[in-house]
């Protein structure tokens, strides 16, 4: 079976509200047609043991900054580094199939700037953002797009 593996970090409960609301949007999508992926998820925190990443992974990060605008003044990633040291453990960034950035619109350049940051230094590509939560559009666009990146596995 074909699946959308997604690695995360919520801090303020909206990613994971994200991917809970995009897993039950796959397992819609894949009851009308099977060969559509479920997605599979694992939640990266400070209380989790490292591992080798065997199969390809999307990487779902908020942005929280605490200094800086991010530009040119500097920026400091705040909460959210634990994932990036598990994508860097190892050789799961090469697993890093690609980085979905969340953030607050009104925070303008710096909205998603931690998913972009991940994505260069992982040297992923930056596939899609969504604001806070995101909306029932965003999880079925985010959905069709990773979709279309997984190939079907055989068994």
């Amino acid at each position: 079976m074909t699946k959308i593996n997604a690695l995360y970090i919520s801090i303020e409960g909206n990613t994971r509200s994200f991917i809970n609301r995009l897993a039950a949007y796959a397992s819609q999508q894949h009851a009308i047609d099977d060969s559509l992926p479920l997605v599979s998820s694992k939640e990266i925190s400070e209380q989790i043991d490292f591992d080798d990443e065997r199969e390809p992974f999307f990487a779902f990060v908020p942005t929280y900054l605490d200094g800086g605008n991010g530009i040119d003044s500097g920026v400091k990633e705040l909460m959210t580094n634990v994932l990036g040291e598990y994508i860097a453990y190892h050789n799961n960034a090469r697993q890093c199939a690609g980085v979905i950035g969340s953030g607050n619109r009104n925070f303008n350049e710096q909205y998603c700037l931690t998913a972009k940051r991940y994505a260069h230094q992982f040297n992923a590509p930056f596939l899609a953002d969504y604001e806070l939560r995101g909306t029932s559009a965003d999880i079925e666009r985010i959905y069709n797009l990773l979709a279309k990146q997984v190939e079907p596995t055989k068994e």
